[in-house]
């Protein structure tokens, strides 16, 4: 199968048209007529993870975060993104990056069955035609309210972390639940609309984190990776559905954060 229809397949169901403005999804490194056998899955394009996926003998390589953000004025070996693009090109690995348009799509809904929400609802709407409503994150209800000191054990629990970082009183209960993948302090506006008693979410830095106990709403930082590298399970599953002639393997799951 080439590289071509492969992106068609995935596409079809992820269109990029639903990625943020400032986002760079697609196809960034190689041949759209590529042949590919294999695809190798990863969070991100790291030294490790395309040192796997050479060593696994992929034609391709799908990650969630964008390895090129910004233009590149050159590729040198002396810059570590421009280091790994020539390694993608000097191992015939064709790139493909799929992340707000996913996040949209598939990340928002899946961090929700993770926390077995119900009652769910888009957190902030960045799709609205025909309609038909998308957008970032999502709130929705425990099946019954629960300390938060339990929520964060059970969040911690679900998503198979080491930690998760608690805003807010431990004994105070929660029911109604806000959460967004990844970086989510620009949805506190849509978060405080929601009523929710608690969001789930990572990056939130001290302040914005008080500043929202302030205002009522605990937080539980899960952390970046901690939150989205369910993205390599989803779309290892996804992808033998909608792809079963090709193989698939993933990034084996590496906390990049170490509480001592």
């Amino acid at each position: 199968m080439k590289c071509k229809d492969v992106i068609r397949k995935i596409e079809g169901k992820y269109p990029v048209s639903f990625a943020e403005e400032w986002d760079n999804p697609g196809l960034l490194v190689g041949d759209p007529e590529k042949e590919v056998k294999k695809i190798f899955l990863a969070l991100d394009v790291t030294d490790e993870s395309l040192d796997a996926a050479v060593k696994t003998g992929a034609d391709m390589m799908i990650t969630h975060h964008p390895l090129i953000f910004s233009g590149i004025r050159k590729v040198t070996a002396d810059n570590f993104i421009s280091r790994r693009i020539i390694g993608l090109i000097e191992n015939g690995i064709s790139y493909y990056a799929m992340h707000t348009n996913f996040d949209v799509l598939g990340m928002a809904d899946l961090s929700v069955d993770y926390l077995e929400l119900k009652n769910r609802e888009i957190l902030e709407v960045t799709y609205d035609r025909e309609g038909r409503q998308e957008g970032l994150g999502r709130v929705g209800n425990l099946a019954e309210a629960q300390t938060l000191e339990a929520f964060g054990r059970f969040v911690k629990e679900k998503f198979q972390l080491p930690f998760v970082k608690v805003y807010g009183d431990l004994n105070k209960m929660v029911e109604r639940v806000a959460v967004c993948t990844g970086s989510g302090k620009s949805l506190m506006p849509s978060v405080l609309h929601s009523q929710a008693d608690v969001y789930v979410t990572a990056d939130m830095d001290y302040h914005s984190a008080i500043d929202a106990v302030s205002q009522g709403i605990c937080v539980i930082d899960a952390g970046h990776y901690g939150t989205e590298y369910i993205f390599m399970d989803y779309m290892e599953e996804e992808l033998g559905q909608m792809l079963p002639e090709l193989e698939v393997e993933k990034m084996r799951v590496q906390h990049p954060c170490k509480a001592i």
